[in-house]
């Protein structure tokens, strides 16, 4: 690797996104490379202590609207995270929930399952219509999928699910991923990777 090339990966964003789907893993997100933790554990009591530990530990903050427990899937519950909670996006899979976070300037990820060709298409039209600030298409490991999809956003696609090993994130990538979602901890460190090169 050239001294230039070194540089180049440097200042590239590490392309792993923490999944944390239980609260024992919070401390190895905080303590990880990854610059965003995505928080799919939590209710309306707990949320804004989970928020300010991702943002204390230099890290930012997005809450899967669906996942967490006590709180709708409307609007209101997107502005509740953003003015209350102080989540830096939210994930969901309801295309009022990524227009509503829209309107109040966070962050969104508009998630979908690709199960058929017309849950894509669907997707995309959805996707168009809503305007995410990113797309999660789920599972991650559709090479073929990753691709169609690449090609016809704008945004930055992240895929996740079913994701566990370096090798299928570097595939991923490779594909036209921008980012890989994944809670599979012992990804979440660069040192951890090896040999695994990130385009």
């Amino acid at each position: 690797m050239t001294m230039r090339t070194a540089s180049a990966e440097a200042q590239r964003p590490f392309p792993l996104i923490a999944s944390v789907e239980a609260f024992d893993q919070l401390g190895a997100a905080l303590d990880s490379d990854v610059e965003r933790v995505n928080l799919l554990i939590g209710d309306i009591n707990s949320l804004a202590e989970l928020v300010s530990e991702v943002h204390e530990a230099g890290k930012t903050a997005h809450v899967h609207l669906e996942l967490v427990g006590g709180i709708g899937r409307d609007g209101a519950a997107v502005r509740f995270l953003a003015e209350h909670v102080g989540a830096d996006g939210v994930i969901s899979t309801k295309s009022s929930a990524v227009a509503a976070a829209r309107q109040l300037g966070i962050d969104s990820v508009q998630r979908f399952f690709a199960v058929d060709t017309h849950a894509v298409t669907h997707a995309l039209r959805q996707i168009n219509a809503s305007r995410p600030t990113e797309v999660e298409v789920m599972p991650g490991l559709m090479p073929r999928i990753i691709r169609e999809v690449r090609g016809k956003l704008s945004q930055p696609l992240i895929v996740g699910g079913l994701i566990r090993h370096a090798r299928e994130v570097e595939h991923a990538l490779a594909c036209g991923a921008d980012f890989v979602s994944t809670g599979g901890a012992d990804l979440w460190r660069r040192r951890d990777w090896g040999a695994v090169r990130v385009a």
